[in-house]
């Protein structure tokens, strides 16, 4: 099944700091036929004004993965955690026995444009724990990057064995085979694109669309406009 979500269809949250758009139910945004999709919970498109950003609050078993589009997002957590993320610098989080953590706009000028997502762990009760790595030079060659999963070919590890998130920085006319899993999201984060087999029907896709897949295989995704950059999970 293909399910496509436009950008404007999506729950949003907007207070004087924060422009936030949620692909799923997140706090008083409550749809019970809209909770997840397979194993992802949280998918949030944030846009924090300059100075602004999330003090410090808690988290518990949950496995957090946070991308940045543009700007600057300052991390820092009771583990003694902290650092400036940026476009091209994988990122997770792993709340376990309990976390707490801030993310502010480390500008304080300019906003900061990034998504968060979260996935359970696998198994609860483990120690909290925090990765980075920079992926940004595979990135410019046009590849599906696998940028956070379980295995060893992840940029960063999730105690989850049974998602994966995939990222691809394309240009016009570039291409992307889209994973397949039971469930899959496909969130085109920028830019425009199309999304369908490579014969015909194709979906098309602005910035902020997703797409939710159930048991669909066999399809690709063609930017159609510079700089489209889609995040795609692929799911029990």
């Amino acid at each position: 099944m293909i399910d496509h979500r436009p950008a404007a269809s999506r729950p949003h949250t907007r207070i004087d700091w924060l422009d936030s758009w949620h692909c799923f139910s997140f706090g008083h945004h409550y749809d019970p036929a809209n909770t997840h999709h397979g194993l992802l919970l949280v998918s949030n498109d944030d846009r924090v004004s300059a100075g602004g950003g999330f003090g410090t609050h808690p988290h518990r078993d949950m496995e957090i993965v946070t991308w940045v589009l543009e700007g600057e997002l300052a991390h820092r957590d009771s583990e003694g955690n902290e650092g400036a993320i940026h476009p091209g610098l994988a990122q997770r989080m792993s709340a376990g026995t309990g976390i707490r953590h801030s993310e502010m706009n480390a500008s304080a000028t300019r906003p900061v444009h990034f998504v968060q997502m979260w996935v359970p762990p696998d198994t609860e009760g483990i120690a909290p724990g925090y990765e980075q790595r920079p992926v940004g030079a595979e990135l410019d060659t046009g590849a599906l990057v696998k940028v956070a999963g379980a295995q060893g070919d992840s940029a960063v590890h999730i105690h989850q064995r049974d998602a994966a998130l995939h990222v691809a920085r394309l240009s016009t006319r570039q291409s992307v085979d889209i994973p397949v899993a039971a469930h899959v999201h496909v969130f085109l984060a920028s830019g425009e694109a199309t999304l369908g087999p490579a014969t015909s029907g194709a979906v098309v896709l602005a910035a902020g669309d997703a797409v939710r897949l159930t048991d669909e295989g066999g399809l690709t995704l063609t930017a159609t406009a510079e700089g489209s950059e889609v995040l795609i999970w692929a799911t029990a």
